[in-house]
């Protein structure tokens, strides 16, 4: 066990720039011995891990049953881990994680429930980076939101490149209308416009995750927090107005504010692992008009007293948000099906739905004079 000395204090000091609490302590004292230590993630490698301990950094492997063990955690950026003589012999349980569905199940739905890619743990904040530019996409921010909310984490909207337009306010509108409650910052590249509004959430021990496409600014955005160039950025190209591509491997970099920033590689698919009620969060209102519809179990799509068609049809509700809605709403409903159910029988079931929906609508159609 740790004991309570000068030497274990100075210990716990310089743990705490990386995020340690009473939370990891109170897991350490029951499984350490002397000649144990913990130390954070900072960066994954093919065969080692990069940690941070007592403000140094140190290549560590992993020891082999935690490779084979199917109810341990294979360590990510952002664990705490357990290391004696170099090597990773446990890690300590996560006080969340960010996951999604493994990258090439997006639109494949017979791999979807089967595989399952955590990006990070341990996080305070997730930034949601999205460029004004041709990469701006709002029905991708209310993915992003919706797999944020099912991992139970707290999401920040960034919007970068601010410089590029002469009226980015307009874009923060757009946002809020769809992200209730959650904060908007404009950021620039070229102006540290909005960069000061973003440094509370890299307070002492606090860990930021970025998310967002290829180019959008993440490393940009990295580099202005830290004061200078430490992750590779790219010019913007003139032709689509769009940066591209720098970051390959997930870093959690130690900024001098005192926080933590981990910074992902662009994610191409948004591809969901399960549902933890992130869709309720990000379409509020939708759900609470669905709670007052006719039928309990109403598809919003042609049955009468449905209050979601009735805000549609006065405008309440746009279309393309309620698509949005929609789409993500039967891909979670078939992840939650696969769970339990066989691939055929939820096929089968998907297919004998689909049917009656349109049997229904043709019978709607013929009744009209």
């Amino acid at each position: 066990m740790i004991k309570n000395n000068k030497k274990t204090n100075n210990t716990s000091q310089f743990l705490s720039m990386f995020g340690w609490d009473s939370y990891f302590q109170n897991h350490f004292d029951n499984i350490s011995s002397d000649n144990m230590f913990p130390a954070r993630i900072i960066g994954v490698h093919k065969n080692n891990f990069l940690i941070g301990r007592n403000n140094k950094e140190m290549l560590v492997t992993l020891a082999g049953r935690l490779n084979y063990h199917k109810d341990t955690l294979f360590p990510v950026i952002g664990d705490w881990v357990i290391i004696t003589d170099k090597v990773i012999c446990d890690v300590l349980p996560r006080k969340n994680a960010l996951s999604r569905g493994a990258a090439g199940t997006h639109g494949k739905q017979d791999l979807l429930p089967n595989k399952r890619q955590v990006i990070a743990a341990n996080i305070d904040t997730v930034f949601i980076v999205s460029g004004i530019d041709n990469d701006f996409n709002i029905r991708r921010i209310e993915r992003y939101l919706t797999l944020v909310y099912n991992c139970g984490l707290n999401p920040v909207i960034v919007l970068t490149k601010a410089d590029l337009h002469q009226d980015p306010e307009s874009y923060v509108g757009e946002v809020e209308e769809v992200a209730f409650g959650v904060p908007v910052h404009l950021v620039s590249a070229t102006d540290p416009y909005g960069l000061s509004s973003l440094e509370p959430y890299l307070s002492k021990g606090k860990t930021i995750a970025m998310l967002g496409s290829s180019g959008v600014g993440k490393s940009t955005l990295v580099n202005n927090f830290y004061g200078k160039s430490i992750q590779a950025t790219k010019v913007i190209s003139k032709s689509v107005g769009k940066g591209r591509h720098t970051t390959t491997s997930r870093s959690l970099i130690l900024m001098p504010q005192g926080g933590m920033v981990i910074d992902n590689p662009g994610i191409r698919e948004i591809g969901f692992y399960d549902d933890e009620g992130g869709l309720d969060v990000t379409f509020p209102e939708i759900e609470h008009l669905a709670k007052r519809c006719r039928f309990h179990d109403c598809s919003h799509t042609h049955e009468p007293g449905c209050q979601v068609l009735q805000a549609l049809s006065t405008g309440s509700i746009k279309k393309e948000r309620l698509d949005s809605y929609q789409k993500m709403k039967r891909e979670l409903a078939y992840l939650s099906d696969r769970q339990t159910k066989s691939a055929d029988r939820v096929e089968k079931e998907r297919w004998k739905g689909i049917a009656l929906k349109i049997k229904a609508m043709n019978n709607k159609k013929n009744k009209r004079p």
